[in-house]
């Protein structure tokens, strides 16, 4: 799809806000675990983990800009049972990690690239428990998917409208023990499951980014 078509004026507020200085580190932390060990070795330039590309899809569905998320089936090796965004690890035929996660999105839930608009990326994010890094994509298509999830991988699809993000409305927070030790867990409730960790670090600079932009999102107006 070509961006020059028409997009919603939110999605344009938001394509301009990804193209100033993102929220970077200060807008992952609000939804960061407290302590969350590991984290600086994503601060080690001599580190070289794991890499990938995740794809933060914005969509209309009942008059309102809403996001995908996906809960991974108990089967995958990494973050099984967990609730994420389409995407996964880079592959040598992959051009860049946009690329990637077009790529991830259409294995994962049967998106089709040709059918996004790149709207631009936020900041990379250092995950110690896989060591990865994830780059995250953000992109718009101007009509719901129709998902066909790979039961292999996805075991629900999420939706959660950006007005509930950006309002702070499900946001949670409780202490869990984690590898022996007590941490302090925010997360975001979607239909009923807890959304933690790298995704809600990710959602937590793209809830600053909107917020920064200043725009209505209950409706998509055009």
């Amino acid at each position: 799809m070509n961006s020059s078509q028409p997009k919603p004026d939110q999605i344009n507020h938001i394509q301009q806000a990804l193209q100033r200085p993102l929220p970077g580190l200060e807008g992952q932390m609000q939804m960061m675990p407290q302590p969350r060990p590991g984290m600086e070795r994503g601060f080690d330039p001599a580190h070289r983990p794991r890499e990938g590309g995740v794809l933060l899809l914005l969509y209309p569905k009942e008059g309102e800009l809403t996001l995908v998320l996906t809960k991974r089936t108990d089967t995958l090796n990494h973050h099984r049972g967990q609730v994420s965004f389409p995407g996964g690890a880079w592959e040598p035929g992959d051009a860049d990690f946009v690329q990637t996660a077009q790529r991830e999105a259409s294995e994962e839930l049967g998106i089709r690239p040709e059918t996004l608009i790149i709207l631009g990326t936020l900041t990379p994010l250092y995950i110690p428990p896989s060591d990865y890094r994830i780059y995250p994509t953000v992109a718009y298509t101007p009509q719901r998917p129709d998902f066909r999830p790979d039961p292999a991988e996805v075991a629900i699809v999420l939706e959660m409208p950006l007005a509930e993000l950006t309002s702070g409305s499900n946001v949670r927070s409780e202490t869990w023990e984690l590898r022996g030790y007590p941490v302090e867990v925010p997360f975001f409730e979607v239909e009923g499951h807890k959304v933690w960790g790298a995704t809600a670090m990710v959602l937590g600079e793209f809830r600053a980014l909107v917020r920064s932009a200043g725009l209505p999102i209950n409706a998509v107006s055009g």
